[in-house]
């Protein structure tokens, strides 16, 4: 149950009422998640829509960040996260297998991403003190020095997600997780 007091989205007003409209438009609803945020903070909902957004550009395949994003929110236990990507990852192209493994932090046999997956995991496990031969494995892999930094952006931007749902204990508008 969510801890916090989230509004309807139809009875918003201001910023708040403009970014609910918009999601809605685009995604069909508006997530807990961005109803939380949006109701005590529309600022920083307009903040994480503008920085996902260029998160969503970067040259991070589309399957690599929603890997990422479920990789790091199974590993901080942000049950809703993981729900939102496992959906999201399925639509990027990601196998039921894969999506298997990444939330249980395991390998998937597939090399790259893999190597991906273990070090983001290793980055958020040692706060970011990674060693040079973590950082050759991923490049070794195939990620080049530009990925390295949009492979950073996409964590920090999973991880203020995370933290709002960890603090609300935000309530699960996705399919459950299987």
């Amino acid at each position: 149950m969510s801890r916090l007091s989230t509004i309807n989205p139809s009875d918003a007003s201001g910023l708040a009422a403009t970014l609910f409209a918009d999601i809605k438009k685009t995604v069909g609803k508006v997530p807990n998640t961005y109803a939380t945020i949006g109701t005590h903070s529309p600022e920083s909902l307009q903040a994480i829509l503008a920085f996902d957004g260029v998160v969503g550009t970067t040259s991070l395949s589309k399957s690599d960040l929603e890997a990422i994003k479920l990789a790091i929110s199974a590993y901080v236990g942000c049950d809703y996260c993981v729900a939102a990507h496992s959906l999201m990852g399925k639509m990027a192209g990601l196998s039921p297998d894969d999506l298997r493994q990444l939330r249980a932090g395991a390998p998937t046999g597939k090399a790259n991403l893999d190597a991906l997956t273990h070090f983001v995991r290793t980055l958020v496990s040692t706060q970011g003190t990674v060693s040079a031969e973590e950082v050759r494995a991923v490049q070794d892999a195939g990620y080049s020095d530009r990925q390295l930094i949009e492979i950073a952006l996409t964590i920090s931007s999973i991880t203020f997600t995370n933290l709002v749902n960890r603090i609300n204990d935000t309530a699960i508008d996705f399919p459950a997780v299987q």
